[in-house]
């Protein structure tokens, strides 16, 4: 019996152990657990982005069956409208009624500028934008970055290969918008920058601190994007409420008299300014640089030169000089030593630059703009197609670091005033593809319902641009002598005394007097001494 009893309880242990080598062996090759996402919710479990879309409304349908307000709280935006009124000077600006010195505008080209329209189907004037299926929420919410809205598609995506333009042989080829719509996510750098990087018609082109080297930068380029460090993506400054996005270039904010913003507080001011997060007084210890705020951007010192990523940025345009062909009667492209395009026979002269010493102005946040049918004056050339309000003595005004663009863009001499061109597109109006200005300039001004006499003429203009990213390291702000120097950079600016530029005759006058003073006080003083020693 006793035997027995060893014998079962030998047994029962072997049992346990087996047991235990088993669960041991099923935790050893069980699957590690799956990484966590960052976001709530796993898109590609959703029955209702579980099948083939063939449009970009049918994607936009199925979001708006769980996101419910986002559509209109979109069809409230500038990105939406493409129409903003300032509320200062009651103009009508927006992408629908502002002239430009790049492509002049959007008006009747919007099939191939709509690559960048935030909705479906934008092709001319007669699009819905009432309709809540017609916004696209896959060209912000993109996490594959290989979502597309080829140019010339009315801001649609191209589902199946599909040759463009027809007969070219050319193929674009069709992306896959079920997988894209499983794996959508919070906006990123690369997702805005699929439009403000390569506004002007390329990379870089337009504002010249906005371009693709933004969407992996190093410290040295941009010390709140830095992709090893702080890693900013554009909504941690312009950080969005109800599809809101703040800052704009319409209506900026040129002074922000405000403290810091509290995060998580309700606070009406505009969260995309240094100071709201780096206050009044951002140099800890720096009494004297801190004194600056009051006049001077935080941009001006902290960005010393634009395009600095490696992508030179357009300065000047000159339409004047397109219609050249090679020797095949095809638009003539030249291009300099880096391989970046200098001429186009389809658009002119281009001078382009890299690491650029930004122009400097007094700014306080109001923008006038030369809209279609004002008047221009030939004689008082170049014409500014926008222009910063400031001063020194307005009491809201800053020094701003700007890039000022040049151009020779075509206007009608008779009517006297600025044009626009038709540019994209197949039919024969087209200049790029006739190049011919009278034609593409007449269809370009019937779309604004505007007269044209049929005479075309160039006339030179400037535009301006606020640089407020790529902001360096401080060791790599401008010191003192870069400004406080005669021939430095606010050589130009007026209206405030600057020491070490400026000379005013009494105050030298009475400086020299001063010092001449002391120093004869000193020599007399010393004779003195010596007179007494010998005696």
């Amino acid at each position: 019996m006793q035997f027995l009893r060893r014998a079962l309880v030998a047994i029962a242990a072997m049992g346990f152990i087996a047991a235990g080598a088993g669960a041991a062996a099923d935790e050893e090759t069980a699957a590690p657990p799956s990484k966590l996402l960052k976001s709530t919710a796993d898109h590609s479990k959703f029955k209702a982005l579980q099948r083939v879309f063939s449009s970009g409304p049918e994607v936009t349908k199925a979001c708006l069956s769980c996101h419910t307000e986002a559509s209109k709280q979109l069809h409230q935006t500038q990105h939406w409208k493409w129409e903003y009124t300032n509320p200062t000077t009651q103009q009508k600006l927006g992408k629908k009624h502002v002239i430009n010195n790049f492509c002049t505008s959007v008006s009747s080209n919007y099939k191939a500028c709509a690559s960048c329209h935030i909705g479906y189907g934008l092709k001319d004037e007669g699009f819905d934008f009432a309709s809540e299926e017609n916004v696209d929420c896959l060209v912000c919410h993109d996490s594959t970055g290989k979502y597309k809205k080829p140019s010339g598609f009315a801001g649609h995506p191209v589902t199946k290969d599909t040759e463009f333009p027809p007969g070219s042989g050319k193929i674009i080829r069709g992306i896959d918008l079920s997988a894209i719509a499983q794996k959508v996510g919070k906006t990123r750098r690369e997702t805005c920058g699929t439009c403000h990087f390569y506004g002007g018609g390329g990379d870089a082109v337009k504002h010249g601190d906005l371009d693709s080297s933004l969407d992996n930068p190093d410290k040295a380029l941009d010390v709140h994007m830095d992709a090893e460090g702080l890693n900013f993506s554009c909504a941690t400054c312009h950080k969005t409420e109800g599809h809101q996005v703040p800052g704009s270039r319409y209506a900026p904010t040129a002074a922000d008299k405000g403290g810091a913003h509290l995060r998580g507080k309700a606070d009406s001011s505009n969260p995309a300014t240094c100071q709201a997060c780096h206050g009044q007084a951002p140099h800890a210890g720096k009494p004297k640089l801190n004194d600056h705020t009051d006049k001077v951007a935080c941009q001006t010192c902290h960005i010393p030169a634009f395009a600095r990523g490696d992508m030179p940025t357009k300065m000047s345009w000159d339409w004047s000089t397109a219609g050249k062909r090679d020797e095949k009667g095809k638009p003539l492209v030249v291009t300099n030593d880096d391989g970046h395009i200098t001429y186009n026979g389809i658009k002119g002269d281009f001078v382009l630059e890299e690491n650029v010493k930004p122009e400097y102005v007094w700014f306080n946040g109001t923008v006038n703009y030369t809209l279609m049918g004002d008047p221009i004056d030939a004689s008082k050339q170049p014409i500014a197609i926008n222009s910063f309000e400031g001063s020194a003595r307005d009491g809201k005004s800053l020094i701003w670091p700007v890039k000022l663009f040049r151009g020779k863009q075509p206007f009608d001499p008779v009517n006297k005033t600025l044009v626009v061109t038709h540019l994209a597109g197949e039919d024969d109006t087209a200049y790029w593809k006739n190049m011919v200005w009278d034609k593409a300039v007449a269809e370009g001004m019937k779309t604004m319902h505007k007269p044209f006499s049929g005479k075309v003429d160039f006339i030179e203009t400037t535009a301006m641009w606020p640089i407020t990213h790529m902001v360096a390291p401080k060791d790599k702000a401008l010191g003192c002598n870069e400004c406080h120097t005669k021939g430095g950079r606010l050589d130009k600016i007026e209206g405030i005394y600057i020491p070490g530029r400026d000379a005013n005759r009494l105050v030298d006058t009475i400086g020299w007097l001063a010092a001449g003073g002391i120093l004869a006080g000193v020599l007399i003083h010393g004779a003195i001494r010596a007179l007494r020693r010998k005696h």
